[in-house]
């Protein structure tokens, strides 16, 4: 877990960094320059820098231990984050989107930036493919749903650049201003969308949802492995970042003593954590063969995986 936080501090600062770097660049060519263009995607860039200083204090919560008032451990400030950083690239979009508009009824279009402008802005989209390769290499090696949702920030950044760079070039080519606008209202559109995939993923968890069969299927599989070990029911898997809290009840032979079953709850806990990795608890519930039936509609069986009834 310390690794762990050690990496998501670590992309965090070379995020923050890195887009300290590129928005000051952007602000003072795009202002030297005249370009609003360039000088808005400055601005774009410091939000970034926002989102870093976000990640940062999310990793220092999450390396908190469990306590009396959070006994799950902090684990959920990371799907905190996330949901934060989707209203951001939402935020984003909607400003590009907006303006894009007023541009169309206006029937202004941006010019094409000067030299510098161009480079600055051309050396910011090197800058970015890197940092978002740093995002989602480091968030894939984590599992942390947070790196990876900045990387799709990262990554909408440079698609964004790219896109209106592209704009005002066929803009010039064809002399045809209202081409950029029209783009930039696209890219808007698909930034707003990828904002809202962040959100709906990282509400999925804050929401215990999505359960992921593989995981279900492994836990099934562990029971069985176990001798002594039957019926798993009521399973439960919820995810804490990248850590899973499982829940389930088995049945044992009735008449086993209390120091039998117990070992055979123990025997489960060990097969599932040798095929799930990252367990951060697991609590096993032990019944009397036969009387592992119950009303209550929550928790899934072996059946549900293959579309019977539970």
């Amino acid at each position: 877990m310390l690794n762990r936080t050690r990496t998501i501090q670590r992309a965090a600062l070379i995020s923050l960094l890195g887009n300290a770097l590129l928005a000051s660049s952007k602000i003072i060519v795009g202002f030297l320059a005249g370009s609003l263009a360039v000088l808005g995607d400055g601005i774009d860039s410091s939000t970034d820098v926002v989102i870093s200083i976000v990640a940062l204090a999310a990793a220092a919560i999450i390396a908190k231990p469990s306590d009396r008032e959070h006994p799950y451990g902090h684990a959920r400030a990371e799907t905190t984050a996330t949901t934060l950083l989707s209203f951001v690239i939402f935020f984003a979009g909607a400003q590009l989107f907006l303006s894009s508009i007023h541009n169309l009824s206006e029937g202004t279009a941006r010019g094409l930036p000067g030299a510098a402008a161009l480079w600055v802005t051309a050396a910011s989209i090197a800058g970015k493919l890197f940092l978002a390769w740093t995002q989602f290499s480091l968030g894939r090696k984590t599992s942390s749903t947070m790196l990876i949702a900045n990387g799709k920030n990262m990554r909408n950044d440079v698609i964004m650049s790219a896109a209106v760079l592209g704009g005002l070039g066929l803009a010039h080519a064809l002399q045809e201003p209202l081409v950029d606008i029209i783009l930039a209202m696209a890219v808007s559109l698909w930034v707003m969308k990828s904002a809202l995939g962040v959100f709906r993923e990282a509400n999925d968890e804050i929401m215990d949802g999505k359960a992921d069969t593989g995981l279900y299927r492994a836990v099934f599989d562990a029971v069985k492995s176990v001798s002594g070990a039957g019926n798993a029911h009521r399973v439960r898997v919820r995810k804490l970042a990248s850590l899973y809290d499982i829940d389930l009840d088995i049945e044992v032979d009735g008449r086993s003593s209390v120091s039998t079953a117990h070992k055979i709850a123990q025997a489960v806990e060990t097969a599932i954590k040798d095929r799930i990795d990252n367990v951060y608890d697991i609590v096993v519930h032990v019944e009397p063969k036969g009387e592992g039936q119950h009303d209550e509609q929550y928790g899934l069986t072996e059946g549900c995986l293959e579309g019977e009834d539970q």
